[in-house]
């Protein structure tokens, strides 16, 4: 148990989430385990010790997640023999599903599918290696696992191993009476949580921890873990005050002994502030502050890498799907031989000289599908007129060497267009090269007029060139938005600012993604102005450093499910 006063070791939390998990890992759903190392990697051989466990292959085929024909032993039989699928195989153990985050939603949908058919579905295991507040698995697993365990936060080893079940059945533990469950309720209303789904989980923690306790009814300190297993990391406000309540008229004297016979015993009340306060303790601190501040929100699954298409040709495998192997297009031999052997009877029966092979029509033919993370492009558009170039150019390098520094990772390029002077010039095409951007940058002179008009159709050339090659772009426009230079390089301050409206609005209808980047000292309506033209983001960042930019870029990001 965790000392008093001090917020629970998300190691030990995890472990007692996993081992209530084994209890009842049906009712239970799952377990997300976020945060790569040790201490992951020691629960998961604890796991191993106690559970049947099995490993969910990345990039596993429907046929193969769910069943389909065993091709050898149809041909060797003659007949269609049905091969059971990887959750008939694991039903009623464990599934472990490693780097969960990028599991395909079309994968997350079928085992969402079967968990919710029941019949003996196995639970599933998480592994969450995701870095950013948005790298997360499929929502529509999260919702089904009953505990989110967070060992980012771990500097300790769990010490003891798991067992496969509690002292006792949870089938024997009484169910929740009304009370119990209206202190559930309102401990998962204060902190914003409105679905039934985590209630139920709760009621059935609360049974579970019981049962691993020897105890057949429900005790406060299994709704307390109940709250802190399951509500704290769904938790997204702060419970609201609660209002004085209204003077009581004096209670006659002969209720005296009455209330003092009471006075040794928790009020209601009492008892829903500690389960509050046991969902709280479990919430990091910097969490709590966002929740007070109004500034939580749980996001669903999605990357700063460019978009996700089908592929024929190259990717991750999709499994099959009926059609010709033409135009490059790959033929699923298997595939094709098990759509095939089901109509072999019939089709023998059919021919005037049956053959000894395996008869194969047109409407057998499978090829393979691919899925393919399209390359992210982002391309700054820097405003390099007048006294200010300076800073913006300092900014804006140092925004492209972060965004270099995740190249690695989000497979993104970047892009540097300047304009200045009558007008613009591309300095860094798309590149990952570190050394190259800071070389380019690094004698970029500045001042003179702001050609607006010809760095948006530079940056518009370039993002359809991006776009024409397969790859994602994002345009990012850094500008106080006043435009002195004409399309034609002449001088015009009102033809500049019509020439970069068409400019502007020419890119809203290629549906380019775009951020406009007001860096001027002031904020003013023209960049506003200019970022509605373009029908992207805007924001104002009058005082913008490196970091607040690459920060305003990666949110900027399209984010696309699978």
């Amino acid at each position: 148990m965790d000392a008093p006063g001090q917020p629970p070791d998300p190691i030990a939390d995890a472990q007692l989430a996993l081992q209530l998990f084994l209890i009842a890992p049906g009712a239970l759903g799952g377990v997300s385990l976020r945060g790569f190392g040790p201490a992951r990697e020691h629960l998961v051989e604890a796991l191993r010790d106690a559970a049947r466990l099995h490993r969910l292959p990345p990039g596993i085929d429907d046929e193969r997640l769910l069943g389909g024909i065993d091709l050898a032993a149809s041909l060797s039989a003659g007949r269609a023999i049905a091969m059971p699928g990887l959750l008939t195989e694991a039903k009623g153990g464990v599934l472990l599903i490693p780097m969960a985050e990028r599991l395909a939603e079309a994968t997350a949908g079928r085992l969402a599918q079967g968990m919710d058919t029941g019949d003996g579905a196995p639970g599933l295991v998480l592994l969450d290696d995701g870095i950013e507040s948005d790298d997360r698995p499929p929502a529509t697993l999260l919702e089904r696992a009953a505990f989110h365990c967070d060992l980012s936060r771990a500097e300790s080893l769990p010490d003891t191993m798991l067992k496969p079940a509690g002292q006792i059945a949870i089938d024997q533990v009484a169910m929740l009476n009304e009370e119990a469950l209206g202190k559930l309720a309102a401990t998962a209303a204060a902190l914003g949580i409105h679905s039934i789904r985590p209630m139920l989980f709760a009621a059935t923690t609360a049974r579970a921890h019981a049962a691993f306790q020897g105890r057949k009814t429900i005790a406060e300190a299994d709704l307390t873990i109940a709250a802190r297993l399951v509500f704290a990391p769904r938790a997204v406000q702060m419970p609201m005050p609660e209002e004085d309540p209204p003077n009581e008229p004096d209670q006659p004297d002969n209720t005296t002994q009455d209330n003092q016979s009471d006075t040794n015993q928790p009020s209601e009340g009492e008892v829903e502030d500690v389960v509050l306060e046991a969902a709280l303790a479990a919430i990091p601190p910097d969490i709590l502050a966002a929740m007070a501040d109004g500034k939580l929100q749980r996001r669903g699954t999605g990357s700063s890498a460019g978009k996700r298409r089908k592929s024929a040709l190259r990717g991750r495998p999709l499994g099959t799907q009926p059609g010709m192997p033409r135009g490059g297009a790959r033929l699923a031999l298997i595939d094709t031989l098990r759509t095939a052997i089901p109509w072999q009877k019939l089709r023998q029966r059919a021919v005037q000289s049956p053959s000894q092979g395996v008869i194969v029509r047109k409407q057998d033919l499978r090829i393979r599908r691919f899925e393919e993370r399209a390359g992210m492009v982002t391309v700054f558009c820097v405003d390099a007129s007048g006294s200010a170039a300076f800073a913006r150019l300092a900014e804006a390098k140092g925004a492209v060497e972060l965004m270099l520094a995740q190249a690695h990772v989000t497979r993104s390029e970047v892009a540097l267009i300047a304009f200045r002077g009558d007008g613009a010039e591309l300095l860094l095409p798309p590149t990952r090269s570190l050394t190259r951007a800071r070389r380019t940058l690094g004698d970029l002179p500045g001042g003179g007029g702001t050609p607006l008009a010809a760095g948006l159709s530079l940056a518009h050339e370039m993002g359809a060139s991006i776009i024409a090659k397969g790859r994602t772009a994002l345009l990012v426009v850094l500008t106080d938005g006043r435009a002195n230079i004409a399309a034609d390089g002449t001088a015009s301050r009102s033809r500049a600012g019509e020439d970069a409206e068409h400019a502007a609005k020419a890119i809203a209808r290629a549906g380019l993604d775009s951020l406009v980047i007001d860096i001027s000292p002031r904020s003013s309506p023209d960049a506003a102005l200019l970022a509605k033209a373009m029908q992207g983001r805007f924001l104002a960042l009058p005082r913008a450093d490196a970091k607040a930019l690459h920060q305003a870029v990666s949110a900027a990001k399209p984010k696309v499910a699978a």
